[in-house]
């Protein structure tokens, strides 16, 4: 069973549908080339980038065709492996899978830098993804990483996009240090798992949230945030920058754009102190209000503007230990776990205020 679209902007629906093989793998058939394994997917977050795809705005969905599978951000236990390719997993193994698959093989990756490896795989983008029992996938041995016992799979399923993708953000590219301030601009999926990520990966972080709904900012004062700042619908950026800057006394070290629009964008920027870090990790469709008068600030004030994008698997380790011996609290991310035909529906209401649902949604019933 996988929850499968026909048409962009289409009703997601439930379908029998073939299951996934590794002859797939081998031979590519739009999977991958290289060896790997088949899941059985136990837990698959409900992201908002499955519904740009669904919707039609990302090209990689666009490039495979449809019907397509949504889902990347997931966790599972190996049913097959190749044996051509495996010798760190089994039959039986849980894992978790960024979702990022780097090939290992191009310049990007021979420069440690699999994050942007020009010849990824991502289930849910590039491939058929989790929003089903079974998904294949590529380039195992150097992705996936096993899951402690103590972790649930549903953590793990985070742990394969938002909260790497705000690992990898915060502390990798914001450089995050001890005494640190840190603001985060969208408290979505991303926003409160880099909330999390500050408060967890140094020392004396101060840590504001900002966002549009209250209820958003109310989770994120729950999960450590030291303040948060309400930006209101169709006001001006400058005044969210300059709220955020009096909530926590001065200009900030490092600001995360974590929701990918224009506003956020803007008001992360302006309320980035002389010489501090602008991290761009939420994916804009576009950013129309941008200016040079932006770039002119960037320059004249040395502000590092960097962007981020998911985690290479090294990170995965790491963040699975801190969950695994209880410094960091992915469970209290996750404010609901759906079955398969709930998870499809609450994609497709993603941009209906009256669906809004604060944290992580997971489907762990399939």
């Amino acid at each position: 069973r996988a929850a499968i679209y026909r048409a962009f902007g289409a009703p997601i629906l439930v379908e029998n549908v073939p299951r996934p093989n590794l002859s797939q793998i081998r031979e590519g058939g739009g999977v991958g080339g290289g060896g790997g394994v088949i899941l059985r997917v136990r837990a698959c977050g409900v992201c908002r980038s499955d519904h740009h795809g669904w919707r039609g705005h990302d090209s990689d969905v666009f490039s495979h065709g449809l019907p397509f599978v949504p889902g990347h951000e997931l966790s599972g236990e190996i049913v097959e492996v190749s044996g051509s390719s495996s010798s760190k997993f089994k039959v039986g193994d849980a894992v978790a899978v960024p979702f990022i698959l780097s090939c290992g093989a191009c310049p990007e990756c021979d420069n440690s830098r699999p994050t942007t490896c020009e010849k990824q795989q991502q289930p849910g983008f590039t491939q058929w993804g989790g929003f089903a029992e079974y998904v294949a996938i590529p380039h195992a041995d150097r992705n996936m990483c096993h899951i402690p016992e103590n972790v649930s799979f549903a953590a793990a399923a985070a742990v394969g996009c938002r909260v790497t993708t705000a690992y990898r953000a915060v502390v990798e590219q914001g450089k995050l240090k001890d005494n640190a301030s840190v603001a985060v601009f969208g408290a979505g999926g991303v926003g409160l798992s880099s909330v999390l990520v500050a408060k967890t990966f140094a020392n004396n972080t101060q840590v504001l949230a900002v966002d549009i709904s209250e209820a958003a900012l109310a989770t994120a004062s729950a999960l450590g945030a030291d303040a948060t700042v309400r930006m209101e619908v169709g006001a001006d950026p400058a005044d969210a920058a300059e709220a955020a800057k009096a909530a926590l006394g001065k200009s900030i070290d490092i600001t995360i754009d974590a929701g990918g629009f224009t506003d956020t964008a803007r008001a992360a920027l302006l309320a980035t102190r002389r010489g501090g870090t602008y991290v761009q990790v939420g994916l804009p469709l576009s950013l129309p209000g941008f200016t040079g008068d932006h770039l002119a600030r960037v320059a004249g004030h040395e502000i590092h503007v960097v962007g981020s994008h998911g985690a290479a698997p090294s990170a995965l380790p790491t963040v699975l230990d801190a969950i695994s011996d209880g410094r960091l609290a992915v469970s209290d991310l996750i404010s609901r776990e759906l079955d398969l035909e709930e998870g499809a529906k609450a994609l497709m209401a993603m941009d209906d205020a009256t669906h809004a649902h604060p944290g992580v949604s997971v489907i762990t019933r399939f």
